[in-house]
């Protein structure tokens, strides 16, 4: 093989991640899969996809090694391959939100709306919950709580605020998160919240955000001892 052959070759393989990610659809499985392993059933129901058309994407990200599956009894559950499959979404959803004037507009648009809901960064969230003076939810499903979960975090699923809210202290503001920035369900327990008069503000970030600000600032405070 020559060297015009190798190059050829080579950015051949290149092009089945990008070929792979040219739908949409996939790359909202995907991002649904970097909250923990599911079912195909279970990613119909998130993405509003019939179970045919879940697993015709699936089939494709697999081809491309993007997701790997187990079975499990009668389930099929997929999960992502590795976890440089999460730090590549990053790198293209800020790429995007960078040259694409009209990713800024949509998230400008989106962002506007929220202009009553009070943020919370993570250093602001880790000092009020050392001082126990904020109680911290996570409303994404509960099977995405064990996956992984902010430290401190309590379990309290969407759908079940409502029946839960008798439970949450009195008098601590509340910090609401779910799967990011693109995540509506902290917003809907937000404004749940607040309309029983409780103190809520919300955490736009996710927990893989969180893992890697504890690791930096683990690592700053071991240079700095």
């Amino acid at each position: 093989m020559n060297e015009r052959e190798l190059k050829d070759e080579l950015y051949k393989e290149y092009t089945r991640i990008g070929k792979c990610l040219s739908s949409p659809k996939r790359l909202e499985i995907l991002d649904v899969l970097t909250q923990g392993p599911k079912s195909v059933e279970n990613i119909s129901k998130i993405t509003s996809m019939s179970i045919a058309n879940v697993s015709q994407h699936l089939q494709t990200l697999h081809h491309a090694k993007l997701v790997d599956y187990k079975k499990r009894g009668n389930f099929v559950i997929y999960e992502i391959a590795d976890p440089a499959v999460l730090h590549f979404l990053d790198s293209l959803y800020g790429l995007s939100e960078k040259q694409l004037i009209e990713v800024q507009h949509i998230k400008n648009e989106f962002l506007g709306q929220l202009s009553d809901i009070e943020e919370v960064s993570f250093e602001e969230l880790m000092s009020r919950m050392e001082a126990g003076e904020v109680t911290l939810i996570d409303v994404r499903p509960k099977d995405e709580y064990e996956a992984a979960h902010i430290p401190g975090a309590i379990s309290i699923p969407i759908e079940e605020l409502a029946e839960q809210l008798h439970a949450l202290p009195a008098k601590a503001k509340v910090v609401a998160y779910c799967r990011g920035p693109h995540c509506l369900m902290s917003i809907q327990a937000i404004e749940m919240l607040k309309s029983k008069g409780i103190d809520a503000a919300r955490l736009s970030k996710r927990v893989q955000d969180w893992e890697a600000f504890a690791n930096k600032r683990n690592s700053e405070e071991q240079a700095i001892s």
